[in-house]
């Protein structure tokens, strides 16, 4: 495992890092265990968010001790001062720390994101104040969305940015790569296996490997994903003629079948919460029926406001049909909620 500095905040990290969702799915003792694992094979880098249930508290008992030895990022999805900092001090405990390394204002994707977090009293304020008490070291970003992605790195105000990157979602190699390296920003890549929809981890891995300024933050939910993944580091990258018919193949099977979370089809003027509805199927797929309910209920109920407008499809740059995939996935839905009962 090399390690490499995160952008110009002076952090070391493991050039291949620890997403912290699948661990929701596992036990204390199992997730723990899976951590200890990944430490083992030299992976320092843990990236997660007071929304991912008891992700953070599971990272904080699995390295209490060596919390010097780890970097820890994790997020808020507030907007407001005061929401921000509750969720700030929450994570504290949790991770059972007294510090944050990089502390990210999470999925600013649209306009009025970033109005808020940056109005008067917003949650932007309140990061700012934290790291000046010493609670936050670095204030980072994240986006779904490209041309907001871009913007918020000519900010100036955040030192990394945080976007989904993998052989199907790849247009941030090109303006937003750059712009952050010009800027000095750590990048990170989130979804690298797009998801879940990529289920070979060698090809995604071999692709990543080739922008190596852009550090990967794969989830893992056990030791044996562990050390499958760590172990591609240990070897030279080729990517073989094989390796980008694959690619290909992958791009066009999914390409009508994927929704990349862009926010562009918001807000839907129903209030349907197209995103998070959209990922539904994905998120079923990695976690149990009683997890994925409890997680996306908000979302999944909005989907019953749909009225098939379509202007949420006239908005999709990548031609989706939204509504027909909202159903589907409520239908899955209903399945796992009579299920879960």
């Amino acid at each position: 495992m090399r390690y490499v500095m995160l952008g110009r905040t002076g952090l070391e990290i493991s050039e291949l890092g620890f997403g912290g969702i699948p661990i929701i799915r596992l036990n204390m003792d199992t997730a723990i265990q899976v951590l200890r694992r990944a430490y083992e094979r030299g992976i320092t880098f843990y990236d997660t968010a007071n929304a991912y249930r008891d992700s953070e508290d599971k990272i904080g008992r699995a390295f209490e001790g060596i919390r010097g030895k780890i970097i820890i990022a994790t997020k808020t999805i507030q907007r407001n001062a005061k929401s921000a900092t509750d969720q700030l001090e929450n994570s504290l405990r949790m991770l059972k720390t007294d510090y944050i390394d990089l502390y990210q204002l999470h999925q600013i994707a649209q306009e009025k994101d970033w109005q808020a977090v940056t109005a008067p009293d917003g949650a932007l304020e309140a990061v700012v104040k934290a790291r000046e008490e010493g609670k936050i070291r670095f204030i980072g970003v994240t986006s779904h969305n490209l041309p907001m992605a871009i913007k918020l790195v000519k900010t100036g105000l955040f030192s990394t940015i945080q976007f989904p990157f993998n052989f199907i979602e790849y247009a941030a190699k090109d303006e937003l790569f750059h712009a952050a390296r010009e800027a000095g920003m750590g990048i990170i890549s989130m979804k690298p296996f797009a998801g879940g929809m990529i289920d070979n981890a060698e090809v995604a891995i071999k692709y990543l490997r080739q922008y190596p300024e852009a550090v990967p933050i794969p989830g893992y939910d056990s030791m044996e994903s562990v050390d499958q993944v760590t172990a591609y580091y240990q070897l030279p990258n080729v990517v073989t003629d094989n390796d980008r018919k694959l690619m290909e193949k992958y791009r066009i099977d999914l390409g009508k079948q994927f929704c990349r979370r862009c926010e562009y089809c918001q807000p839907c003027p129903n209030g349907v919460m197209i995103t998070m509805a959209m990922g539904y199927k994905l998120l079923a797929a990695r976690m149990s029926p009683a997890v994925s309910v409890n997680f996306s209920r908000l979302a999944m109920e909005s989907v019953k406001l749909c009225s098939e407008c379509e202007i949420c499809m006239e908005r999709c740059p990548y031609e989706l049909s939204i509504p027909e995939m909202l159903k589907a996935n409520y239908d899955l839905y209903e399945q796992h909620v009579d299920r879960s009962k």
